[in-house]
């Protein structure tokens, strides 16, 4: 009797030893499976942040940097002043860039953000004279594009690349009488006398249409100076060339505007002499891209028509 009672016992020590190793490796893969979910959940949030994306500590020995300017040139865009120079600072700041190539696919935007940019890249080339800056376009190049590309060392297209649009203008919608056919009435209360200047509700006045004339012409000749600066003798007299026409790569290269055919990978490997090929582009992370949508969704609900109005190099 009593050895059954010891055998029972020492069954049951058995039995509950493993229960307890049971639940401690039940315990230990728990643990484990947390942490590994929340590795997971913090490397997704860190790449929606966009800290995964710097590219400082890219390691290929002496490299081509590319940036990329594509889209419309606007402060909340991907092809804003803020991102290009931010790209363009980094890309000359790696000790492994041995030429930077401005990538562009661009028809114009914002002359402020485009001359921002060509204002960067002019003092990136003074203050890194041995990092010559390049850039190479794809499709199109045309108007706050271009203003940027003449600001680099060389300009470089394809046969079919549109290139040139030197040109500024404004467009929008008059609305006048729209009002009084559907019953509604307009009030508008200003204190200067040209304070409702350019609203598409009012009837634009012979003053004010001269204002609006006179403001792009003064911006067209910005334009024309900047060009003629970044060009130089290379610009051929032809007076279209400020005309605000656009011409493919083989025409704009015989007006001067451009200097070779080549693409991204040609100009690293044939004229930098560094084929890898790191891209520098700024990305807007997750939280970036929320804040701006959120932040910005009623203002530009609100002044879409007054934004249309405004100076564009497109």
């Amino acid at each position: 009797m009593a050895e059954n009672e010891a055998w029972e016992r020492s069954v049951l020590e058995k039995l509950a030893m493993e229960a307890v190793k049971e639940q401690r490796r039940a315990r230990q893969w728990s643990i484990l499976f947390r942490f590994m979910t929340l590795t997971v959940v913090l490397l997704i949030f860190a790449a929606a942040m966009g800290w995964l994306e710097g590219k400082d500590g890219v390691k290929l020995g002496k490299h081509t940097a590319v940036v990329d300017l594509v889209g419309i040139i606007m402060p909340d865009g991907q092809a804003s002043a803020e991102h290009v120079i931010a790209g363009l600072q980094a890309a000359f700041k790696d000790k492994n860039t041995k030429g930077v190539i401005l990538r562009i696919n661009s028809p114009g935007g914002s002359p402020v953000q485009a001359g921002q940019i060509n204002d960067e890249m002019r003092r990136l080339r003074k203050k890194y004279p041995e990092i010559p800056l390049y850039a190479v376009v794809d499709d199109i190049c045309a108007s706050g594009g271009y203003y940027a590309a003449v600001a680099a060392d060389k300009i470089f297209v394809d046969k079919a690349s549109l290139v040139g649009s030197i040109g500024v203008l404004m467009n929008g919608f008059g609305f006048t009488g729209s009002l009084e056919k559907l019953g509604m009435e307009r009030r508008l209360l200003t204190a200067g006398e040209n304070k409702g200047f350019l609203d598409p509700f009012s009837p634009m006045s012979d003053k004010h249409r001269e204002l609006a004339r006179k403001m792009l012409e003064e911006i067209h000749q910005q334009f024309i100076s900047v060009v003629k600066e970044g060009r130089g003798a290379r610009l051929k007299g032809d007076p279209e060339i400020f005309s605000g026409l656009a011409w493919n790569g083989a025409r704009s290269l015989e007006l001067g505007l451009v200097d070779e055919f080549g693409s991204v990978e040609h100009v690293a490997r044939e004229i930098i002499g560094a084929e890898p090929i790191v891209d520098f582009t700024v990305e807007e992370g997750f939280a970036e891209r929320f804040a701006k949508r959120f932040g910005t969704a009623l203002g530009k609900g609100v002044g879409s028509v007054l934004l249309s109005e405004s100076p564009s190099l497109r």
